[in-house]
């Protein structure tokens, strides 16, 4: 069974930068592509990056874009998600997910799921 794990969530000031990280390990590690959604209190998860395992093509949603940066380890099994010029909306659950073409494309289809990892940008 794979399993992510993320780390690297803190709380910062706006316009501060973090890094996120996600570690993949267990069972096959033969996913399509990887990706990081977030949560906020109140509001349904949205996809905020991703990334094919494969081919290395990112996107965005367009309210990081220009900020976030994703790159994948191979070697490590890993992702990374590079978030600078936070904002107070940028608060939230960030978890990372593994999946299917459609999850860079409509950020459906994960199968596997970390437990998250809690951004908080306030002044």
């Amino acid at each position: 069974q794979l399993q992510l794990v993320e780390s690297g969530g803190e709380t910062v000031q706006p316009g501060g930068s973090l890094k996120l990280s996600c570690a993949a390990s267990g069972g096959t590690a033969d996913y399509f592509a990887i990706g990081w959604f977030r949560q906020a209190p109140g509001k349904e998860r949205e996809g905020v990056s991703c990334i094919g395992s494969t081919s290395g093509t990112a996107v965005y949603s367009s309210s990081v874009e220009g900020r976030f940066t994703i790159s994948r380890d191979k070697a490590k099994n890993a992702v990374s998600l590079q978030m600078n010029d936070l904002r107070p909306e940028d608060t939230g659950v960030y978890s990372c997910a593994t999946g299917s073409y459609r999850l860079c494309v409509s950020w459906t289809g994960a199968d596997h799921w970390g437990q998250g990892t809690q951004v908080t940008v306030t002044s």
